[in-house]
């Protein structure tokens, strides 16, 4: 039985996606720290707090509009991991991971918001 977010595997996953995304970015030029820095690791750290977040709702349709906001963005996200990559600020290897990882990540969330519009029939 799960006892807080801490426990759910997609929570689990979205923190290492940021541990990734931070590491990554490092590396981004220093003209970026403000510009696609910031907004690939606010965005990462979107997606794990909204997770925690909702999952202290008191209510199914909140959690699932945290989850929602949480596939928000992932979407965002890879965007920007894209964008890296056309830029040059990431090889092809590493965006392919990080794109891989973002998939199921995604995927799991679309997951629990299915079973949670469910439950709300």
């Amino acid at each position: 039985m799960l006892k807080t977010h801490r426990d759910l595997k997609v929570w689990n996953e979205a923190m290492d996606l940021v541990t990734q995304v931070y590491s990554v970015s490092l590396r981004f030029p220093k003209g970026e720290i403000y510009g696609l820095t910031s907004q690939m690791r606010r965005a990462a750290i979107s997606i794990p707090s909204n997770i925690a977040e909702g999952s202290a709702r008191s209510h199914n349709r909140e959690y699932k509009q945290y989850l929602t906001i949480s596939l928000g963005s992932a979407s965002e996200l890879e965007t920007q991991i894209l964008i890296s990559n056309r830029l040059g600020y990431l090889n092809h290897e590493e965006c392919d991971v990080m794109i891989s990882r973002l998939n199921e990540i995604s995927r799991m969330l679309q997951g629990m918001i299915k079973r949670i519009s469910l439950l709300n029939q």
